[in-house]
């Protein structure tokens, strides 16, 4: 009886343990399914998660040429050192490594070190030897991977223009900043294997090959530019001036062709140098402009036809009282034409041009020159300058404005209005990228010359070309931009600085603006010495250096002469006569 008994309950646990194995086999089975079969994919996408990695990997920035295709911004392939925190096996000595060897803070070190995240950047685009005795070291969880720094191999050449980019590769000023978008390198995704600790075993080499930054053809001829920074940086440094801009320009199409500033910068080490010697003060910077200003005064009573170039003006001996303040000219004047009044460049006869046309036909004048609006010239940070509305001037102020005084130009529109008046009238848009290639030098677009508009008639143009002509001849304000065998048009301008809204004792812009040669003008050349402390006049701090720059324009562009100079007549008749 207790035999079969025992037999009995044998069999009942049998059968409770086979009904859980045979339940424990649904639960098996129906698991093998979901999983297999229902959330096979979901499966596999985390499970290569676990040993795939996607990498991010950018293409090498495009380059930047100047007009004749000399680099001026180029990336180079540099290394870039980070970690894995995981893998570190002694932070301490790891620390200490990297910090002796790339000069980078041992305790900022430390903390990434320490870090949860699996990878960290300790120092980006190192220097060969830095990497070469690191990699001697051979550190675990310290990673060499590839980047691309920019370099300058004209270092200061033209780099107001140029700007810089950062350590990331971004565009921060100039060109580089304007056409980021055009200059970086696509990225691309490359798929990556890794073993549990992190390190990497294989990949999948998958990059796009096109995937650089387009390039930038300059306007920007080096040569000229060269010449321009080495005439304004004489100029400044020889009357201990604060600073000075010239710009060279193509009247013909906007296109500038130097553009120079001092102090000047190096962009490949940009943090060394204060705010005020890296931005494109000729874009952001406006100023009075002077007696320069009379170029385009006297354009608006040409064009208006109420004056001739023969139209007289009384200049009241040197001192002319407009509503409580005296206006003085450098000189006494009792009359002057309209042609004098440029050459000699008198206010108080500037004034009565402007009293004579109105403020409403001066104004309307000076804005089709393009004053008080902005050029649109590839730039961030352009100013329009300052022209109010004629409907808020008072009565000196048509005065003043005609001499320059009461309006405030920046120096791109100072010559971009100047080149219109050299263009036959065309006001053209000013413009310092020609061309955008890919990676190969394949044109993808063209930049062509923009005209804006007619500022004024070509026949009232001719006519102010012939009275600028005198600026330069014997009397004039502008005798030390005359140039032996060629005909020269110029302005020169003195204006008071202004300083907490007062005009202030001792601190002066000196500028001289002219084209060459007169009759066919090939080159525009401005420019503007700020705060010159040994004298102030234009026609003395700046003009000689307007000459320089025309000279080796000149020669630079096979430009020939509109008349044999008297030297080099009596050269050649002495020869003739043996």
């Amino acid at each position: 009886m207790k035999r079969q008994e025992k037999n009995k309950a044998l069999r009942s646990r049998i059968r409770v343990l086979s009904c859980i194995m045979y339940l424990l086999f649904c639960v098996m089975a129906t698991k093998s399914v979901y999983y297999q079969i229902i959330i096979r994919d979901w499966l596999a996408d985390k499970a290569s998660g676990q040993y795939e990695k996607q990498e991010i990997i950018a293409g090498k920035r495009g380059e930047i040429f100047d007009a004749c295709h000399r680099k001026l911004a180029v990336s180079i392939d540099v290394t870039s050192v980070g970690v894995h925190p995981a893998q570190i096996t002694d932070a301490r000595v790891t620390a200490k490594a990297l910090s002796d060897t790339l000069g980078v803070n041992r305790q900022e070190v430390v903390a990434k070190l320490l870090s949860k995240k699996p990878f960290i950047w300790i120092k980006r685009q190192i220097s060969p030897k830095e990497s070469s005795a690191l990699e001697a070291k051979k550190l675990p969880g310290v990673m060499f991977l590839p980047d691309h720094s920019r370099f300058y191999p004209n270092r200061s050449l033209a780099a107001q223009v140029i700007g810089f980019c950062g350590i990331d590769g971004k565009g921060i000023e100039g060109l580089e900043y304007f056409y980021n978008s055009e200059l970086q390198g696509k990225q691309d995704k490359v798929k990556v294997l890794k073993d549990a600790l992190g390190r990497r075993f294989d990949s999948e080499k998958n990059t796009d090959p096109n995937c650089d930054g387009h390039n930038l053809v300059l306007t920007i001829d080096g040569a000229i530019q060269y010449t321009t920074e080495k005439a304004l940086e004489d100029a400044v440094v020889g009357f201990s001036a604060k600073s000075g801009i010239a710009i060279v320009m193509d009247p013909r199409t906007g296109g500038i062709l130097a553009l120079a500033h001092y102090p000047r910068f190096n962009p490949n080490s940009y943090q060394d140098y204060p705010r005020y010697d890296i931005r494109n003060r000729a874009f952001t910077d406006p100023f009075e402009p002077g007696s320069t200003m009379k170029i385009f005064s006297a354009s608006a009573a040409i064009e208006s036809k109420i004056c001739k170039p023969t139209t007289t003006f009384y200049c009241e001996n040197g001192a002319f009282r407009v509503g409580s303040n005296i206006v003085h000219d450098t000189h006494s004047y009792r009359t002057l034409t309209l042609q004098e009044i440029i050459k000699y460049s008198s206010n108080i006869g500037a004034i009565k041009v402007g009293q004579m046309i109105g403020g409403e036909i001066l104004y309307n004048n000076l804005h089709n020159f393009g004053f008080g609006e902005k050029t649109g010239i590839e730039a961030s940070g352009e100013s329009p300058g300052l022209l109010s509305s004629y409907t808020r001037w008072r009565k000196i102020d048509e005065g003043t404005i005609a001499f320059g005084q009461g309006i405030s130009v920046t120096a791109i529109q100072l010559i971009t209005a100047t080149a219109a008046v050299a263009n036959d009238g065309v006001l053209m848009k000013p413009h310092l990228v020609q061309a955008i290639t890919d990676a190969n030098g394949k044109i993808i677009r063209k930049i062509d010359p923009v005209p804006v508009r007619q500022a004024v008639s070509a026949a009232t143009a001719r006519t102010v070309r012939e009275m600028l002509k005198t600026v330069v001849a014997p009397g004039g304000t502008g005798v030390n931009a005359a140039i032996d065998g060629y005909d020269v048009c110029g302005k020169t301008g003195t204006a008071q600085k202004i300083d907490h809204g007062v005009y202030a004792k001792g601190k002066y812009v000196g500028s001289f603006i002219g084209f060459l040669p007169a009759d066919h003008p090939e080159a525009v050349i401005l420019v503007v010495v700020d705060e010159p402390e040994k004298r102030h006049y234009g026609g003395t701090v700046a003009a000689p250096a307007f000459r320089r720059i025309a000279l080796e324009t000149l020669g630079y562009l096979n430009i020939p002469p509109d008349s044999v100079p008297n030297k080099l007549t009596v050269s050649i008749d002495r020869e003739a006569k043996g």
